[in-house]
């Protein structure tokens, strides 16, 4: 069984709920779990070449599989294209098309007081307040592709309802890759609602070998 790396999502942390009861279902089950920070305890300079570097590390050359929330599923899908030793991904509402949706779901007039100004301030749930976000996110995020080729086995679970990374997007990418097998659930972006019935089957996929 490859140790698992779950990856929290946007203005989270290694204690979000989510990463907390995935680690205890599948610690249960005998996996090695791990939860890096993936801001590096510098929110404000959040990158994703920056979280692609703390996942690097974290994985060590190593045959992982790959569990990741939303921005973390992005991240987990990018990492998988380009490390062919990843063995499996679980996706939760993974933030396909990161840096395009953002004039969409912020408006584009505040991605250019964003851009004028340097920074913004958003909502960190691990801290319980706001904190500032370099713009630099965004201007490195355009680096990277929307729908990362990774060709290993995936399960993706997707909200009918959510309103920050709309289903369509997982939609689109599970029609184009026979690896992927998505579950739409009625539910919104956080999954919180349904995550027993996604541990049922989260838990056998990451711990039946590979």
């Amino acid at each position: 069984m490859s140790p698992i790396i779950y990856l929290h999502g946007f203005a989270s942390g290694p204690s979000s709920s989510k990463a907390r009861f995935f680690r205890d279902r599948l610690e249960r089950a005998g996996a090695q779990v791990e939860i890096p920070d993936l801001a590096a305890g510098d929110f404000e300079h959040l990158a994703i070449t920056g979280q692609l570097g703390v996942l690097e590390r974290a994985a060590a050359g190593r045959p992982v599989a790959l569990m990741g929330s939303s921005m973390g599923g992005y991240l987990a899908t990018l990492y998988a294209a380009r490390h062919p030793e990843v063995t499996r991904l679980v996706l939760l509402a993974p933030a396909f098309g990161f840096a395009r949706r953002w004039p969409t779901s912020l408006g584009p007039n505040a991605v250019d007081e964003w851009r004028a100004r340097g920074t913004m301030d958003f909502f960190h749930y691990a801290d319980n307040r706001k904190r500032a976000l370099s713009y630099g996110l965004l201007e490195d995020a355009g680096k990277y592709e929307d729908f990362p080729e990774f060709r290993q086995p995936a399960l993706i679970f997707h909200g009918a309802l959510d309103d920050v990374v709309p289903v369509a997007y997982s939609q689109q990418f599970a029609a184009a890759h026979s690896n992927v097998t998505l579950e739409v659930l009625d539910s919104g972006h956080e999954l919180l609602n349904v995550l027993e019935h996604m541990a049922e089957r989260v838990v056998p996929f990451l711990t039946s070998g590979g």
